[in-house]
């Protein structure tokens, strides 16, 4: 009661030191991206991307202890196999909140190498993240409703292809390639506006995933199928936490192998496609059920 009365507070305190904490780590790797930029030379670039993704670890460790500070909170880790901060990997991970952000990059700190995103084109005028993602030479995607797709045909794949081409570069060093699958924000209504198989979970779209996996698919030592629940503030993740009222916070994170039938032509073989997307939904059917059972305590 006390702590809900104190919710305007914390929020007025709480929110400008996260922000400011994006603000200085948000900086630092630009401003290193812009030198990386101006100076494209081999030896510099690699000299500084291991400490721009220093910063990004940074950020996500001093994120998540303010959370703690201002959250009365549990985190809890259920990690199902070994994890190596020499391997690459690929998450696949349920969307709920942009909080799944901060708790992905402070998951890889000390445990897998410093994750990359896929975003939505827009997040580019975003302040700090926008130029932040760039400098990190993140994956922008850009999406296409069907209605414009249908006038203009020749752009169809075209968001796989930028796919594509970004994780080339992420073939020179370990990386962890983050995919939220459902492609936006799980909510109730989304839900039922796509009639959603799950009970928790939106479809999945494969085609990402399927993309990423033929471009750097003998590279990835592990797929990692995580979860991400927030039990006792499902509505609104984002506002519970900056306003001190987030309790719970459960990260389940599955180590899978790359399966053999998961490598293929997506868009030329429709055999490969229609298995892919069967691999799929069964990815995503244990994961509904994985929701299910965390929630009920088990």
């Amino acid at each position: 009661m006390i702590r809900r009365l104190l919710a305007p507070l914390i929020f007025c305190i709480h929110l400008p030191l996260q922000l400011a904490n994006l603000a200085l780590w948000g900086m630092l790797i630009i401003s290193l991206g812009l030198v990386r930029f101006l100076l494209p030379i081999p030896l510099i670039q690699r000299a500084l991307a291991p400490v721009m993704n220093g910063f990004l670890l940074c950020f996500g460790t001093c994120s998540v202890l303010l959370i703690r500070l201002f959250n009365p909170i549990t985190i809890t880790r259920n990690i199902h196999g070994q994890l190596s901060k020499q391997s690459w990997y690929l998450i696949v991970a349920n969307h709920l909140s942009y909080l799944d952000i901060v708790l992905l990059i402070e998951f890889a700190s000390f445990r897998i190498p410093a994750p990359k995103f896929f975003l939505k084109q827009e997040l580019i005028w975003m302040p700090f993240v926008g130029l932040g993602a760039w400098a990190l030479e993140m994956p922008f995607m850009k999406r296409y409703s069907q209605q414009y797709l249908k006038k203009h045909p020749e752009k169809r794949g075209a968001d796989i292809e930028t796919t594509k081409r970004s994780c080339q570069k992420f073939r020179h060093q370990p990386t962890t390639v983050i995919n939220f699958v459902e492609g936006t924000r799980f909510t109730p209504q989304k839900h039922t506006a796509k009639q959603s198989p799950f009970h928790h979970l939106l479809p999945p779209k494969a085609g990402g995933i399927a993309f990423t996996l033929a471009t750097m698919g003998e590279l990835f030592t592990h797929i990692l199928d995580v979860t991400l629940l927030y039990p006792d503030n499902s509505k609104h993740p984002m506002l519970s936490m900056v306003a001190g009222q987030m309790t719970r916070i459960i990260i389940d994170v599955n180590v899978i192998d790359v399966p053999e039938e998961a490598i293929g032509d997506y868009y030329n073989d429709e055999a490969f496609k229609t298995g892919f997307q069967h691999w799929v939904n069964s990815v995503w059917q244990r994961k509904d059920h994985t929701i299910t059972r965390l929630l009920a305590g088990e």
